[in-house]
């Protein structure tokens, strides 16, 4: 996770998920080979006025050293399954429009996303700030 959310140490990640994201119905799923994590997401399931209820994948990841590995998808083959089983309409997910990112990019078309949105932010406070 640290390499997709580096602005955590792992004692600010651990207490940012147990103190917000849990409480939300965040979960941590993962794929581990020969008992190293390969692949991590995190996600929610939620019921939306536009949607109804989804699977929303906050974080998804393959560790760079076997990205192309095939552990994100299978991780994500998995996410699939299990939005299913919970009676899932769908599964979504946003990703940043950052350059490093047009990998991930190509991995969601490939397997059947489509883009069928954009999603806008406007910062309210610095990063530092919402820290503290």
């Amino acid at each position: 996770m640290r390499e997709l959310r580096p602005q955590y140490n792992i004692d600010e990640f651990v207490q940012q998920v147990m103190r917000q994201q849990e409480r939300h119905g965040y979960v941590l799923a993962l794929n581990e080979h020969e008992g190293i994590v390969r692949a991590v997401a995190g996600f929610r399931i939620g019921e939306f006025l536009a949607w109804g209820k989804i699977l929303y994948v906050d974080d998804l990841v393959a560790d760079e050293a076997v990205q192309g590995g095939g552990f994100a998808n299978q991780l994500f083959e998995w996410l699939i399954a299990f939005a299913r089983q919970q009676n899932c309409l769908e599964l979504h997910l946003d990703s940043g429009a950052n350059p490093a990112r047009y990998r991930a990019h190509r991995f969601y078309h490939m397997k059947g996303m489509n883009i069928t949105s954009h999603h806008f932010a406007l910062k309210l406070i610095r990063q530092q700030e919402s820290r503290h």
